[in-house]
């Protein structure tokens, strides 16, 4: 059984060292072979971007090499695909060469598209890459007051981060002292600040106390980068003096270019991880269409549940698990406060009060991630 893992970020890491496990005696055997092809020989912990633009992490302590973190029996490879032959059940990558599977997962990931809104790219900070976090933080370090905007793109992964990212500038701008002298805004694009009604009924007050203004149903049009003003599709306005940018996001290039999915997300089956009209393709992390929250923590929820499907097939002939929508997002609140956000399909998130405890185990989440990863946690 030839198992071919495309994308090698958590969701593909996670269930290639799962099914290595599972599968280790068909593995010794020659009845099963796990390749993985992968765009990078690095793999990055993105949630530690936020950190990073607030000075309180380096970008090297994001990466691993992603060799290091696979069990040995993956025959991994950096070459990206660029053909999918479904209806060959093979793929062909950029040096040319074609692997053919029995069983693909697709886990591409996405990518940030600030170029889609005229002048975001130009006119605003943002930390989704570690060249943006790090120009970020050099432009927080410099600043001296004003007005600060927070503006958000959709679609875009880790839904949390807006209302993150306004509780670290408030906290960092108390720490150095300026926080007199800032005037924050903060602008969602639907009627409420949070797409997740918990979540926002939770905010909200919390933002009032923070003393951060708000405008809803604001979707970003364009950012007038001469005359400093972020201009909004419902005809409404913002000045800014320091403009922070949550940039929409697609699925990646490929994903498009092979009309996999609309915008790069791949239609997929909510409980068994599927591809529409492709019995023997599973989607997994940000590359579906699934109306869960593109995180580290759903994509390690899905390829939990694709590992043991997997498994079970080739052993049994049948699958186990369903996938129950279920995401973990932690909620950091400022300097040294968290909470967190736990939910599925059926039930929506239970906020509790920010505090220190939370924080530290997110702190040490930060660590414990590249065990999580291998799928020992």
């Amino acid at each position: 059984m030839r198992i071919l893992i495309v994308g090698g970020g958590t969701a593909g890491t996670i269930l290639g060292n799962n099914l290595a496990r599972r599968l280790s005696g068909e593995i010794r055997s020659g009845k099963a072979r796990i390749t993985m092809l992968s765009a990078s020989d690095k793999h990055m912990y993105q949630p530690g971007l936020l950190y990073v633009a607030f000075g309180q992490m380096m970008p090297d302590e994001l990466y691993r090499d992603q060799a290091s973190l696979l069990e040995s029996s993956i025959d991994f490879h950096v070459d990206p695909v660029e053909k999918f032959m479904l209806d060959k059940n093979r793929v062909k990558t950029r040096s040319g060469k074609t692997h053919e599977y029995d069983i693909l997962v697709i886990a591409t990931g996405s990518r940030i598209v600030p170029q889609e809104i005229p002048g975001l790219n130009e006119g605003s900070e943002t930390f989704y890459s570690e060249a943006g976090a790090v120009k970020m933080f050099k432009r927080l370090r410099e600043f001296q007051g004003g007005r600060v905007a927070i503006v958000v793109g959709v679609p875009h992964k880790c839904p949390i981060a807006p209302v993150e990212v306004t509780f670290a500038l408030h906290d960092y701008f108390k720490a150095r002292g300026i926080r007199d002298k800032v005037h924050m805004k903060y602008h969602y694009p639907i009627g409420r600040i949070h797409t997740i009604e918990n979540v926002a009924i939770w905010a909200k007050p919390e933002f009032d106390r923070m003393g951060v203004e708000y405008e809803t149903l604001f979707n970003v049009k364009e950012v007038d980068v001469e005359n400093k003003v972020v201009r909004s599709e419902e005809g409404t306005e913002t000045e800014y003096d320091l403009l922070i940018s949550i940039p929409p996001h697609r699925g990646m290039e490929v994903v498009e270019e092979e009309g996999l999915g609309q915008g790069g997300w791949i239609p997929t089956d909510r409980h068994q991880l599927k591809m529409a009209g492709h019995d023997n393709v599973y989607v997994l992390g940000d590359t579906t269409n699934l109306p869960v929250s593109k995180t580290g923590s759903a994509a390690h929820f899905e390829a939990e549940v694709v590992a043991d499907n997997i498994a079970s097939m080739i052993k049994i002939g049948t699958p186990v698990r369903e996938y129950d929508g279920k995401v973990y997002c932690f909620i950091e609140t400022g300097h040294d406060s968290a909470t967190y956000a736990m939910f599925n399909y059926a039930n929506p998130p239970d906020l509790k009060s920010p505090n220190k405890s939370m924080h530290w185990f997110k702190m040490a989440y930060n660590k414990m991630y590249w065990t999580s990863v291998r799928g020992l946690l």
